[in-house]
């Protein structure tokens, strides 16, 4: 093969794992994989430089945008940097760059930030307002995505945020930075993703960009999201500090979330030290990073330095070691979760990946078995990042001796011997049975854990025990334990019985959104349970809603509603509800049942379509919900009235039809006396 045919493979190779990653979200090989394809197509373009052709992966940054959103030019290139793997090449990039300086011997200090593993945002500000957003797609033209990173808190929609903040920004702004998920929150995220049968993210990197690519916002909006912003692209008027240390400052002071991680370094030793440092803390932090960056901490000379190919000469990458290792897959457990989900576990030959033993790793589903080609007895590559779970990123087939054998789906639940079934429209295998006995102590575990009512002193093996001795047969039953009860268990004794028991009894306290994620509802973790109950007010009200009234409230799709209506429609879970009334827990949110009842609007339900003669409809949804009312997205029989303005279309129709009142902007401002 020649040289020519060597860089076209690798090129079509590199570029497809790229598409893989940056467009579809699901990449086949390891970051180390990858780096080590990236690196051999660069020694060879170095080798024949008249064969770097424009379109090579070594000259630009990403791969091509999506096709489903608004394409984005970029108003600079937004480019990644070239890697180092060690002190020595660190050394290396700083003589690259010393024979191009006014003096070589010149002394120069650095910023050092974490490089995170998210996807990247283009932020686009004009007057001090988030304007638009976008990926950074092939590094020249992005995809819009400004309704979705709306949804993140931490983007300040208008700057600076604070208010008594004597800092102007620049009348057209534009910075960079990257959305991740914490790693935390990203764990649960994933639980409760597989609890429900969806396909579990592979990575926080993955999660997020599949979050932020979604064309329903409300999805993004659902998802525990941040950002971290760390530079400036492009801006006119005003002016940007120098350094970067000081525009990491001026970013925090607009108001912009920015790494409380980054560090200031005199010299290169003190960049070889920090790295040194970040390799052992990496897994002590709550995001994902796979190195840090080095910049020139004067931006001025920095860019004067150039570029070589896609990478500016100024700044670099210090990638960590891969914290992912090889061992044998020695069998597959099948474990029970709290809605019956029949989740695959891998057991391994134990490994230490960044200074932890590692036993066991997540399969996620048996499609992404099958998919994976996944065989007891291969060796797998095993990743671990934080306190994420471990995953098996793949087998090692080359290394197959022929006494692998394929992973069975269970045919029968492991706990209770009832068949599992295949849900549809999902990927996951379920155990069917209401009374197997491991759904209920995952269903107790929940219920109690810190996600939910937070018990205090109740952990996972007391739940187990009291299912055991036949002491609780349903969430509900927690509540009827005694001092008694707990002091015939063994190992319990008069101390631990009351310490229990007080954890048991301060949960009644607990505000009606936690008490509702503690039900165990698919899809209605927190954030739901939330929007919900805003909506809605209490769990009565919920149950009492229809598909109409559920699809009506923001961020409620036609999925999650059915899986609330059928829970509700289920007699022994009604049966629990009336249990936890009983026993004193809270049902409704508080500020709507006493403040809300005063309000003028209280009890009213609100549809906003048209254009208002002098308020927006973001105004007019403020005031109705600030004098007790709430609004929907849809017309229905439910609905108290329609607040139309000129062009109203469907909606208006829709009232008529359904004899819903419709009011304008002058009578609206007339019922609220405003």
């Amino acid at each position: 093969m020649t040289i020519n045919e060597q860089i076209t493979q690798l090129r079509d190779e590199i570029n497809y794992h790229l598409y893989r990653y940056h467009v579809l979200d699901a990449p086949v090989i390891s970051d180390a994989e990858y780096d080590a394809l990236y690196r051999e197509l660069v020694e060879l373009e170095q080798q024949r430089p008249e064969l770097i052709t424009p379109d090579s992966p070594t000259q630009r940054a990403g791969a091509e945008p999506l096709g489903a959103f608004e394409k984005v030019t970029h108003p600079a290139p937004i480019l990644s940097l070239a890697n180092a793997f060690n002190a020595a090449d660190l050394r290396a990039w700083h003589a690259r760059i010393g024979r191009l300086l006014p003096d070589p011997e010149m002394n120069l200090d650095y910023v050092v930030e974490p490089k995170l593993d998210g996807l990247t945002v283009v932020l686009t500000y004009r007057d001090g307002r988030f304007t638009q957003g976008a990926t950074r797609g092939n590094g020249q033209i992005g995809e819009n995505i400004t309704q979705n990173l709306r949804t993140i808190r931490g983007l300040p929609q208008r700057i600076p945020v604070d208010p008594a903040s004597d800092l102007t920004p620049p009348p057209y702004l534009v910075v960079r930075g990257e959305a991740f998920f914490p790693l935390d929150k990203f764990e649960a995220f994933n639980l409760a993703r597989m609890a429900t049968g969806a396909a579990a993210y592979m990575n926080p990197r993955n999660a997020a960009a599949g979050s932020l690519r979604q064309l329903d916002s409300t999805i993004t909006a659902a998802r525990p999201l941040t950002l971290f912003v760390y530079d400036f692209i492009a801006w006119e008027g005003g002016d940007i500090p120098p350094t970067q240390w000081e525009r990491l400052a001026r970013l925090r002071g607009y108001g912009f979330p920015v790494s409380p991680d980054n560090q200031q370094c005199p010299d290169l030793g003190s960049v070889a030290a920090a790295y040194n440092a970040w390799i052992e803390k990496r897994n002590q932090i709550n995001y994902e990073i796979d190195g840090m960056v080095v910049k020139i901490n004067d931006r001025p000379l920095a860019d004067s330095l150039g570029f070589v190919g896609k990478d500016p000469r100024g700044a670099i990458a210090m990638k960590f070691p891969a914290q992912e290792k090889t061992t044998k897959l020695l069998d597959v457990q099948v474990n029970v979760g709290r809605t019956g989900i029949l989740a695959p576990t891998a057991v391994l030959e134990p490994v230490e990946i960044g200074g932890v033993i590692v036993r066991n790793a997540t399969l996620h589903n048996y499609d992404e078995i099958a998919r994976k080609d996944i065989r007891i007895g291969d060796t797998v590559v095993v990743k671990r990042a934080g306190d994420v779970i471990p995953y098996i990123i793949g087998p090692v087939a080359a290394l197959r001796d022929g006494s692998e054998r394929a992973v069975e789906r269970p045919s029968h639940c492991p706990a209770c011997g009832e068949p599992a079934i295949q849900i549809e429209g999902e990927v996951a295998i379920a155990c069917d049975n209401p009374a197997c006995p491991e759904q209920l102590v995952r269903r107790v575990e929940y219920f109690v854990s810190r996600a939910a009512l937070d018990v205090d002193n109740f952990g996972a093996q007391t739940g187990a025990l009291l299912i055991e001795q036949g002491l609780v047969h349903d969430i509900a039953d927690i509540y009827t334990l005694n001092r008694d009860d707990l002091l015939a268990l063994e190992g319990f004794k008069e101390k631990k019985a009351d310490n229990l028991l007080a954890g048991i009894a301060a949960s009644k306290q607990q505000p009606a959104d936690r008490v509702l994620t503690a039900l165990g509802i698919r899809y209605v973790g927190s954030v739901v349970a939330g929007l919900l109950l805003n909506a809605l007010g209490s769990i009565d009200a919920l149950a009492a809603a229809n598909q109409e009234d559920l699809e009506a409230i923001e961020g409620i799709g036609p999925g999650t509603a059915v899986h609330i209506l059928t829970w509700f429609a289920n007699e022994k879970n009604r049966a629990i509800l009336e249990k936890l009334r009983a026993a004193g827990l809270n049902f409704a949110v508080a500020e709507r049942e006493t403040a809300v009842a005063a309000q003028p609007l209280a009890r009213l339900t609100f549809v906003i379509t048209g254009t208002l003669p002098t308020m927006s409809r973001d105004k007019a949804k403020a005031l109705v919900e600030q004098h007790g009312g709430k609004v929907t997205g849809a017309v229905s029989k439910k609905t108290s009235y329609l607040l139309a303005g000129e062009k109203a279309g469907g909606k208006l129709a829709k009232a008529q039809s359904l004899g819903v009142p419709v009011i304008d902007e002058a009578a609206f401002k007339t019922m609220i006396n405003f």
